[in-house]
């Protein structure tokens, strides 16, 4: 990456015919960089000034690639911005190449450690909590009323449960429950039952007469029905409100808590105990992003991703249609050509999805992240995919689908920030880093999530609620290395519970959000 201190822009590729602001405020009129270029308009921060004359119809090239044309001539040392970039053609998903590069094999990371929860099944969780899930969005009202209960009146006698969440959704009626797209609502709702931060003992309260019924939700875990009697089994984990035992809401919230405080019992018997970075599974997500996620805080996150591998951890990154332009550079990485070949199918899906839609690839970059400076989506995808690193591709998991192997994974989910969460959540992340430019207070109970600013400004900013300036990369105060070691020791400190991030401490949560491609009925 070259870097022009003097005047504060940065040019990341010897090729790149445009470079962007680094000065707070930005730079006025008249400015001359050290290239001699001289700013023929003020130039906001993080946006693109032309290094050279571009002619109408010429390439516009950051990143060392094609990001658009000229919609106009652009003068040396104009504004580059969405207003005079045309939006390319995307890669075909033809005669791409195939697991070509030839990756040397990484240096283990060995001895790094962090204090987890152990289950059962083998997973670690880095937080340890009871989930209330639903069958239907129907009774959503009563587990955020039951919840509140719990935390009252149960929870402060089980002091080694950091918290009690309801996994509401707005799924399991009135929907095409049979539709081929319907598994992918489903097996989210599953495997998030399965997530290691629960510790197998999720709940599940239905109403009774849904279309998706509570069982389908634990049918890899046993079934135990509750009931109203004094003979109440001791495991049960489902309840229905339209059992005809239950005499009131009164009785209905009486029989949940005697089945959330069984359930607490047995997670309060859970012990944070020492277990290898191996066990981390870690899930990677940008948002409200601007024109420096791609050279500050996602290079540090790749750079973190890698750490992660090497130390023989899980990493997964998503969002296909941050991925989709720049899918070239990807399936060159894949460990073989199969995991290759998944990566081009999931492309394929998502733009036969997009046109059944009527949507086209312009409806990405959001309006904020033009005022940060990406022009259009291949900017933003050639900025979004250096958070997977450098490390090969070992595998490729569908929407709602569960993690399968450790290494580098593609979990292919829409962009939108509560849709990829609930799927990484789904695929069995136990915590996400989430990079930020323009700021959000983004949180998921179920999960920490360390978020990660991309510029100096907004962490100033925004002071209680980022966890980590990636920003003074921009201003040459630290390394891509630098910022990339301490989110790495970042992540083992929350992992552990050392320490809370700034979502857990304030209690910013945010809804689950189903991926439901299927038909309403």
């Amino acid at each position: 990456m070259e870097k022009k201190p003097d005047n504060k822009v940065i040019k990341v590729h010897d090729r790149d015919n445009v470079a962007i602001i680094v000065q707070r405020g930005g730079l006025p009129a008249g400015t001359r960089l050290t290239n001699d270029t001289i700013l023929k308009v003020a130039i906001p921060q993080g946006h693109k000034v032309a290094l050279a004359e571009i002619d109408k119809g010429g390439v516009i090239v950051r990143y060392g690639e094609v990001i658009g044309t000229a919609t106009c001539d652009i003068p040396r040392g104009g504004h580059v911005n969405e207003t005079n970039v045309q939006l390319p053609r995307a890669p075909g998903l033809h005669d791409m190449p195939l697991a070509t590069r030839s990756m040397p094999e990484a240096e283990p990371l060995e001895g790094y450690t962090f204090e987890g929860f152990r289950n059962p099944d083998g997973s670690v969780g880095t937080k340890n909590v009871l989930g209330i899930t639903t069958s239907v969005q129907c009774v959503a009202g009563t587990t955020d009323y039951v919840v509140r209960r719990i935390k009252d009146e149960l929870l402060p006698s089980y002091p080694n449960v950091d918290d009690v969440v309801a996994l509401n959704h707005t799924y399991g009626c009135g929907v095409a429950i049979n539709a081929p797209a319907a598994i992918v609502p489903i097996r989210t709702l599953k495997n998030i039952s399965l997530n290691p931060n629960f510790g197998g003992e999720v709940m599940v309260i239905g109403l009774g007469c849904e279309k998706l019924q509570p069982s389908t939700l634990l049918s890899d875990q046993p079934v135990k029905i509750y009931e109203n009697t004094e003979a109440a089994d001791p495991d049960a984990n489902i309840l229905s409100l339209q059992d005809e035992s239950f005499s009131g809401f009164e009785d209905m919230v009486n029989g949940i808590m005697a089945m959330a405080e069984r359930h607490l019992e047995k997670l309060d018997r859970r012990r944070r105990e020492i277990c290898p970075a191996s066990e981390l599974v870690v899930g990677m997500q940008c948002g409200g992003s601007d024109a420096f996620s791609g050279v500050t805080a996602n290079p540090a996150v790749g750079f973190a991703t890698d750490l992660i591998v090497r130390a023989g951890g899980s990493v997964m990154f998503s969002e296909v249609t941050e991925v989709r332009d720049a899918i070239h550079l990807l399936t060159p990485r894949a460990v073989d050509e199969e995991v290759g070949q998944a990566l081009l199918d999931q492309m394929a899906w998502y733009d036969d999805y997009l046109e059944q839609g009527q949507a086209d690839r312009s409806a990405n970059p959001s309006p904020g992240n033009k005022r940060g400076g990406l022009s259009n989506v291949v900017e933003k995808a050639l900025g979004s995919i250096i958070k997977s690193g450098n490390s090969p591709i070992v595998d490729v998991i569908g929407p709602g689908e569960r993690i399968r192997k450790r290494g580098l994974t593609f979990a292919a989910t829409p962009a939108s920030d509560f849709i990829c969460g609930t799927l990484q959540l789904a695929a069995g992340m136990n915590l996400q880093v989430f990079t930020t430019g323009r700021g959000t207070p983004y949180g998921l109970s179920m999960v920490p999530v360390i978020k990660v600013a991309t510029n100096t400004a907004l962490s100033q900013r925004w002071h209680d609620i980022i966890d980590l300036d990636a920003g003074r990369i921009a201003t040459g105060d630290a390394s891509i290395e630098d910022i990339g070691w301490e989110l790495f020791h970042l992540i083992l400190d929350v992992a552990s519970g050392r320490k809370l991030a700034a979502a857990d401490r304030l209690g910013l949560h945010n809804d689950l959000v189903l991926f439901n491609p299927a038909p309403v009925t």
